[in-house]
């Protein structure tokens, strides 16, 4: 804003009126502009990053909630912002920079053993819809398994079909392990939408 002197003469000798001129600084428009297309794009990136993970489905272990192929979208702002829950479907990372996606059963502190095709958890069994609650593999859950305070317990929920905690080359998943939650399935169109997480709780 800049104050712009108008001179105005009359007979006794002249007189000065003052007024305000708007300064249209160019410069100043264009910083806003900028600043709002990096705080627009900056926002697109967390929410692509955030929820945008794109995964595909590789085998048939997670049957019949995913199948081989489907193609998902990851959460990662439930775990980054959040703790993991039982019966979410979670990514985790494994040691060779893979990823592999199974259901979380067991809780950090928890005890999980696998006894006559029954998931008990601290003793009492599991109760959960869509078979969630059965195995009819112990592995090594057929002896008590107790978990620290970063560990996890992931079944499949194809449990005749799956290579998950019961297996040493699985084992207990660490916290740092877990990638996000998956939330949103893109691929088969047909199946477009809301992952369905069957058992899970209130």
């Amino acid at each position: 804003m800049k104050i712009v002197p108008l001179f105005f003469q009359y007979s006794g000798g002249a007189f000065v009126e003052f007024y305000h001129e708007k300064d249209e600084n160019r410069l100043h428009s264009v910083v806003n502009w900028i600043v709002d297309i990096a705080v627009v794009i900056a926002f697109a990136c967390y929410l692509v990053y955030g929820f945008g993970g794109r995964i595909e489905v590789n085998g048939g272990s997670m049957k019949p909630a995913l199948d081989s192929g489907d193609v998902v979208l990851v959460n990662r702002l439930a775990y980054a912002l959040g703790s993991p829950r039982r019966f979410d479907i979670a990514v985790f990372s494994q040691g060779d920079q893979t990823f592999n996606m199974k259901r979380i059963i067991g809780l950090p502190g928890e005890t999980v053993q696998i006894r006559e095709n029954q998931v008990y958890i601290n003793g009492e069994p599991l109760e959960a819809e869509g078979a969630l609650d059965a195995a009819s593999i112990a592995g090594l859950a057929e002896y008590p398994m107790e978990l620290s305070e970063d560990e996890y317990f992931l079944l499949g929920d194809n449990r005749e079909s799956s290579e998950d905690s019961r297996f040493s080359s699985i084992g207990n998943v660490k916290r740092d392990q877990l990638i996000g939650k998956v939330w949103f399935r893109i691929q088969p169109f047909s199946q477009f939408g809301p992952v369905s997480l069957k058992g899970e709780e209130g």
